[in-house]
């Protein structure tokens, strides 16, 4: 089984963009020579999982940063620009899963957003959370996880903090 972590910054109020998508509020914590853990993490990895929204924005900032790491990205639309640095997926998470495991993958970072995230969360298919935790409050954007039915107890399994008041939270679920 291809294991899952979704890592991700977000507001203290639970919120990984603006209502825009944009993330501009996180260049506040930008600290030179500080990545939070993500050049560690990012090694571990061996594939990406995201949505369509999430694709589009990382693309609208410049060059693809993922170029060493093969990357899924769910979207309804399959056809959508022949030069893609991504595979496109109109299947469900469990089917993506199953593949990536075909092909020898062990670890995928779930990359966002979140109606794709609470799409893993509702099928229990997210094995690690990581959530950085930013000292901003956005009031409104984006929420961490989509709409879910699904309710799961956590175990934190370690934390960072940093002087900049950025918090690093590591958790696994409880019941699997």
């Amino acid at each position: 089984m291809v294991q899952i972590t979704y890592y991700v910054a977000a507001s203290l109020d639970g919120f990984i963009a603006k209502e825009d998508g944009n993330v501009d509020w996180l260049d506040a914590v930008r600290v030179e020579g500080q990545d939070y853990g993500y050049r560690d993490f990012y090694a571990s990895v061996d594939a990406l999982l995201m949505g369509r929204r999430t694709y589009d924005q990382i693309r609208s900032f410049g060059d693809w940063p993922y170029k060493d790491k093969p990357c899924t990205v769910f979207s309804r639309d399959r056809e959508l620009e022949p030069d893609a640095p991504a595979e496109f997926s109109t299947e469900n998470p469990r089917e993506v899963l199953d593949r990536l495991e075909r092909r020898g993958h062990a670890h995928a970072w779930l990359v966002g957003g979140a109606n794709l995230a609470g799409s893993f969360f509702d099928r229990g298919l997210i094995s690690d959370f990581v959530v950085t935790l930013i000292p901003t409050l956005l009031g409104s954007g984006l929420p961490m996880l989509g709409p879910s039915g699904t309710s799961r107890r956590l175990e934190l399994v370690e934390r960072a903090e940093y002087p900049n008041g950025v918090v690093q939270l590591h958790y696994r679920p409880l019941d699997g």
